[in-house]
């Protein structure tokens, strides 16, 4: 185990130190008014290596976005990695090295974790454990309780990749795409909105659940209604046929490198410039408004003129992923 620890995760995520706790300081932490955010979350997906990513990239993109949705700049992660007896050390050395290069990218530093090996039979090859702290600069105070009625809602690219690109890649089914997952970390894109529109009220990750299921939470979370017009959500051809194949609903599909996000109508176009100038934010759309009323409620405007209501989703999330 000592081994295992060293050589393949401690040698490229070089923690400081190797005490049983990392010790931190940034100067962030400095800055006057400045509050801490913390977040954690554990990952299983099958399978754990598909187009567009790996776990390792889930679990650095998915922590580090929990934090920057909430306008936190991330800092620093741990990573707990449960792994099945019989699990390919090369695939570790993969999973890790995706981990290292997210990390970098994203500009947080893995600093602390644990290993533990469970019996052939009882993992799914490996299970990933990641928290994440960050500061949320003063001045910074996202949240669904600021969003007012009249906010413009945007999302920055195109939704349900990520649940395609996993249902393709099982093989389960006979299904030809070269749909990549959409797993990215959006610290960046978050950053630039922010500094361009002060007036962001709030954002949400589109993960499990998809959009739908975020927009619902918003919209519970604010007591006021959402309406999203059809014709402006951004699909891939390819993602619609998945879903029209299956019987699934895109707005369902899981996503893990979306967000939603709510701004002034009259910052909206600073907002959409500032995303569209990154790779993340390139197709970034803005797809409906908030309502006063009927409070908690969401609907989408359809293609023939009509409304549907938009719930929350209702059992399994299709594909399983976490």
């Amino acid at each position: 185990m000592r081994d295992l620890i060293d050589e393949v995760f401690t040698s490229v995520f070089q923690p400081p130190g190797k005490e049983d706790q990392a010790r931190l300081m940034d100067d962030a932490l400095r800055e006057p008014g400045a509050r801490l955010a913390f977040t954690t979350d554990s990952f299983v997906v099958t399978p754990l290596e598909f187009p567009g990513g790996d776990i390792g990239k889930l679990a650095v993109c998915g922590t580090v976005n929990d934090l920057v949705v909430g306008g936190a700049r991330p800092l620093w992660l741990s990573a707990a990695f449960v792994i099945e007896e019989g699990c390919e050390i090369e695939l570790l050395r993969r999973i890790v090295a995706t981990m290292a290069v997210e990390a970098e990218k994203a500009g947080v530093r893995i600093v602390t974790g644990d290993t533990k090996v469970v019996e052939r039979g009882k993992g799914d090859g490996v299970y990933i454990t990641t928290s994440g702290i960050g500061v949320i600069p003063h001045g910074v105070d996202l949240g669904a309780a600021r969003i007012r009625p009249g906010d413009v809602v945007i999302v920055n690219g195109v939704l349900g990749d990520h649940g395609a690109s996993i249902l393709a890649a099982r093989g389960d089914l006979v299904l030809s795409t070269d749909l990549q997952s959409d797993c990215a970390a959006l610290g960046h894109l978050m950053q630039a909105a922010i500094a361009a529109a002060p007036g962001i009220a709030a954002a949400r990750d589109c993960t499990r659940g998809g959009l739908a299921s975020a927009l619902n939470e918003m919209a519970s979370e604010a007591g006021l209604a959402i309406e999203i017009d059809e014709a402006r959500l951004p699909l891939r051809p390819e993602v619609v046929g998945v879903c029209e194949i299956l019987g699934l609903d895109p707005l369902y599909l899981a996503n893990e490198g979306r967000l939603v996000l709510f701004c002034p109508e009259d910052q909206s176009g600073a907002a959409l410039a500032a995303m569209r100038a990154l790779p993340e934010g390139a197709d970034a759309s803005v797809i409906g408004r908030t309502l006063p009323a009927p409070a908690g409620r969401v609907t989408l405007r359809t293609a023939f003129g009509g409304a549907r209501i938009v719930d929350m989703l209702l059992g399994e999330q299709l594909p399983r992923i976490c």
